[in-house]
């Protein structure tokens, strides 16, 4: 087991006009699970198949526990890849294919099959070993897969996108699945994702990209009650964030019927801010903003309440979401109140960042 380091990682492509990763700093610690997840285009790929070797380093370097693989062979990496499309071979057996790599590595026939054997087991594979890829489900030859990389004992597993083709029941399942067993193995582990749920409930913690950026990495409960910036605010959490640009009078900003106090040494630095509020955070009610509500999503529990912002204040039309007590919600042409509870509000520079 090792530790991954990006060391101000860049990649470049020639025909691009700016880098798709750009002087990346990230730390894995040894046996932890970090979760890249941003929009297409944000460089997570790339940034994974650095670590593999499958793409070049423009400058900066890749470490891999105290050794630099900036410049090695990806045989040489001793890290075992998960991709999206399983890759595995179709006219081998699941055992076959489980043990190829180590069969090219020239390891013994006896452990070749113990190795098998244990990650299959770990797996619940061990009534398919027989079988080929088109004999197996989609959630089969995703674990087939996983035990491909399992048997080779890796310092690192990376796992790109592993759960983007099955369904969606299954992909919860399977999501379940890998988690427990990282943590039962213990293997450094980075996993790309543009789901962000998918991050949020696997990583220990999340980087999130974008543009080839790293904007930030923390604990999913850190980048959820704490963002650090406008992109960050709105990619993590599902509904995303209400987001309103409003101006500062008397360290105060206006929403709707609400005053909002801010506090001053935000009023000193900016004349506008952005002021965040999660869906959950609305206590609907008297007092705050008007909302037309134009649809109700009920999931059973709760309810999402998206609409529209009412009256003449500077935030007419914009929209906005809601949660709701399922049991009983608004319906749709409704209008409501939505009332910020205090102490669950988040403020914004004009240019994104998050001001303490």
């Amino acid at each position: 087991m090792a530790s991954v380091t990006f060391e101000e990682a860049t990649r470049h492509y020639p025909a691009s006009t700016r880098p798709a990763v750009d002087h990346l700093d990230l730390s894995v610690d040894d046996g932890e699970f970090v979760v890249l997840v941003g929009p297409s285009g944000c460089g997570k790929t790339t940034s994974l198949r650095m670590i593999a070797g499958l793409e070049t380093v423009d400058s900066g370097r890749i470490r891999i526990g105290t050794r630099d693989v900036t410049d090695d062979d990806p045989k040489d990496r001793d890290v075992a890849m998960v991709f999206q499309n399983y890759a595995l071979y179709p006219h081998m057996t699941v055992a076959q294919n489980m043990g190829f790599a180590l069969k090219i590595a020239r390891i013994t026939k006896a452990e070749i099959r113990e190795r098998i054997l244990d990650a299959a087991r770990l797996l619940d594979l061990e009534p398919y070993l027989d079988r080929k890829p088109k004999d197996l489900s989609g959630g089969q030859r995703q674990r087939v897969a996983m035990g491909r990389a399992i048997v080779r004992r890796p310092q690192a597993f990376l796992m790109d996108e592993p759960l983007s083709n099955l369904d969606a029941k299954l992909r919860v399942q399977t999501r379940n699945q890998i988690a427990r067993l990282q943590r039962r193995l213990g293997t450094t582990t980075v996993y790309v994702t543009h789901d962000q749920i998918e991050a949020m409930t696997m990583g220990d913690r999340v980087a999130v990209m974008r543009d080839g950026v790293l904007q930030q990495c923390a604990a999913p409960r850190e980048l959820y009650r704490s963002p650090a910036n406008v992109f960050v605010a709105e990619f993590i959490g599902s509904p995303a964030m209400n987001l309103f640009s409003l101006p500062v009078v008397n360290n105060s900003v206006a929403l709707g019927d609400c005053a909002i106090q801010v506090p001053r040494e935000i009023t000193a630095a900016a004349g506008e801010i952005v002021v965040g509020i999660r869906p959950e955070h609305f206590e609907i009610g008297a007092g705050g903003i008007e909302m037309q509500i134009d649809v109700v999503e009920e999931l059973g529990a709760d309810a999402y309440l998206y609409g529209r912002v009412t009256g003449l204040d500077n935030t007419f039309g914009q929209p906005v979401v809601a949660r709701a007590d399922g049991r009983s919600p608004p319906l749709r042409g409704d209008r409501v109140r939505l009332q910020p509870q205090p102490g669950h509000l988040h403020f914004f520079a004009a240019d994104g960042r998050r001001l303490p």
